[in-house]
Order: C-alpha cells, then sequence, then structure tokens
C-alpha cells in the first residue's frame, strides 16, 4: 500500500505543459482527464489498458489529489 505522501509526489504540475494544469508524473496525462474517465464509468482495467504507461498508483493519486482539494472546512455561525 502506498502512503499519501508518495501517492502525491506522482502529480506534477509544470509551467508550460498543460497549461499548468495537475499532470500524472510529467506526462501529458491530466489528472482531470482521469477523473473525467472515472465520473463516465470507465473501469480503472480500460484506463489502465488504453494508457499502457499508467499504474494503479496514478489512478489513486488522482482521486486523493481530488479528496484533498475538495476538503475544505464549513464556517458554521
Amino acid at each position: 500500500m502506498n502512503s499519501q505522501s508518495s501517492l502525491l509526489s506522482r502529480i506534477t504540475q509544470t509551467p508550460g505543459q498543460c497549461g499548468g494544469r495537475p499532470c500524472i508524473r510529467g506526462m501529458r496525462i491530466r489528472v482531470t482527464d482521469i477523473l473525467e474517465m472515472l465520473a463516465e464509468n470507465v473501469s480503472t482495467t480500460e484506463i489502465l489498458e488504453d494508457f499502457p504507461n499508467l499504474e494503479l498508483a496514478d489512478i489513486q493519486a488522482c482521486l486523493l489529489l481530488a479528496a484533498r482539494r475538495t476538503d475544505f472546512p464549513r464556517l458554521t455561525t
């Protein structure tokens, strides 16, 4: 099992590459592309077949990044 910091290290952001959007391990595969495929019910097996350079941990890293980016406190009064 991968630690969260190890998973997140798979996500890179490089100015000038994919508009500076988060990508997987410096490749031109955007995190958002993987998340959209998952949302469209594409299985991880299909994604890995379509992108042979990806690993299961890359998909897990995308999910973790999305979870982290949507975890914000709710302010109450």
